[in-house]
């Protein structure tokens, strides 16, 4: 078992934060894609990007392809972060891994709350995962697989296109789709956290109703924010997520215990 430290990229601007906002990539993504959100939010909330095996500083790991096995050791990692109270938020693949992670730590609780869920879940560019088209990209020929992901938009570049990059970053790509396009929960839980959708307005991929049915698997209240953009909206409306996230989380009282 890796070192809880290993998993994520820790981005910590005081001694005393008030709550952790764990961060959960996409598929073929990495922790990099939240490098720039610690400067964009309040001083008071660290950040924890999840560092997946297979990439940057975890690239001589296997890749991980069974989402059980992903979540059981994303939640055992979590365990010396539970001090603080725990937010999280996913995109694509990462959507369905901080829901799992979500459910699974609820499932842990005991009634001291020394191993409570998170207080909020945000779950972006993915439709909940009982209303999700299922798919084989994972099974296709390269140019297939590289050509579904391209359609669905880009975070600059196109580090497919370059030989070297495109040698490294494909077995993980498929290894991601491999895990997300073989995750079909027949009884998905209806978690206690609240629960807030994002989606980018021109995502071919999540419909409107698809994403509302995340409303489903909460008790805790939901609601829906839409941005201008395809999946990726993310990267160019960063600024803007970033203080809707901000305003979520100033709503989470400070004197908060778990």
């Amino acid at each position: 078992m890796s070192a809880p430290e290993i998993w994520f990229r820790r981005y910590a601007r005081t001694d005393r934060p008030r709550l952790r906002l764990v961060c959960f990539p996409h598929a073929g993504g990495s922790a990099q894609l939240f490098h720039g959100w610690p400067a964009r939010l309040p001083a008071d909330i660290e950040v924890l990007a999840v560092r997946y095996p297979g990439r940057q500083e975890r690239l001589s790991e296997p890749c991980v392809e069974s989402m059980d096995e992903l979540v059981g050791r994303i939640s055992e990692a979590l365990t010396p972060y539970r001090d603080l109270p725990l937010v999280f938020f996913g995109h694509s693949m990462g959507a369905a891994v901080a829901y799992e992670v979500a459910a699974r730590l609820e499932a842990g609780e005991v009634a001291a709350r020394l191993e409570a869920g998170p207080v909020l879940v945000m779950l972006s560019g993915r439709n909940a995962p009982h209303r999700t088209p299922r798919t084989a990209l994972h099974r296709a020929a390269d140019e297939v697989l590289v050509a579904g992901v391209s359609r669905l938009g880009t975070l600059g570049g196109d580090p497919y296109a370059v030989p070297e990059l495109r040698e490294l970053l494909l077995p993980v790509l498929r290894s991601d789709y491999r895990l997300i396009e073989t995750y079909h929960p027949e009884n998905p839980v209806r978690l206690r956290a609240p629960v807030v959708a994002y989606q980018g307005d021109r995502d071919y991929g999540c419909s409107r109703e698809q994403v509302l049915a995340w409303r489903e698997l909460t008790t805790g209240g939901f609601a829906l924010r839409s941005f201008p953009g395809d999946h990726f909206y993310l990267a160019p409306r960063e600024a803007e997520l970033t203080a809707d996230i901000a305003g979520r989380l100033a709503d989470i009282p400070s004197g908060l215990t778990i």
